[in-house]
């Protein structure tokens, strides 16, 4: 007997690269797990009656312990997965650019265990999936036409 093809949920995540000029070098926000050795772009689902820019906005201050300012969208991912169920999953996942504009990266939720501020090109060769490595690339040009004085030289850390 044959079994039944699972259909396919859709489902939406909104995150952000955020980002602050240290001299004439940029520097990132990366997450990660220490024991799965996974960095990634933070981000997360949206709650109920939530905007994607607010979802975006809630998820990376939760997940990096900084307060942060979006300065402009910067795309979106598309993949798709299997749960463990064998339900076929298909994701899409809006990136804003982001400032901080005060908090702590020690003051991040429990959902990664490793917040840190990473020099782009190194952040480049930390990220574990291509895809946000190409989103951090695409964030990197728009980066690179802001005014070196656009007020991210305030971000903390």
């Amino acid at each position: 007997m044959r079994r039944a093809r699972q259909p396919r949920r859709r489902t939406v995540a909104a995150g952000g690269v955020v980002y602050r000029r240290a001299g004439p070098q940029v520097e990132v926000v990366l997450v990660g797990r220490s024991e799965q050795g996974l960095w990634a772009l933070p981000k997360g689902r949206p709650e109920v009656g939530e905007s994607l820019p607010e979802t975006a906005r809630r998820e990376v201050e939760e997940e990096t312990g900084l307060r942060v300012e979006i300065v402009r969208p910067i795309g979106e991912i598309r993949y798709a997965y299997m749960t463990r169920r064998g339900a076929r999953v298909s994701k899409v996942v809006h990136h804003y650019l982001m400032t901080a504009s005060g908090g702590d990266t020690e003051d991040h939720d429990y959902e990664y265990d490793l917040v840190e501020w990473v020099p782009a090109p190194r952040a480049l060769g930390r990220l574990t999936y291509d895809n946000e490595r190409d989103m951090l690339r695409l964030a990197l040009e728009f980066i690179a036409l802001e005014s070196p004085r656009g007020g991210s030289e305030e971000a903390a850390g």
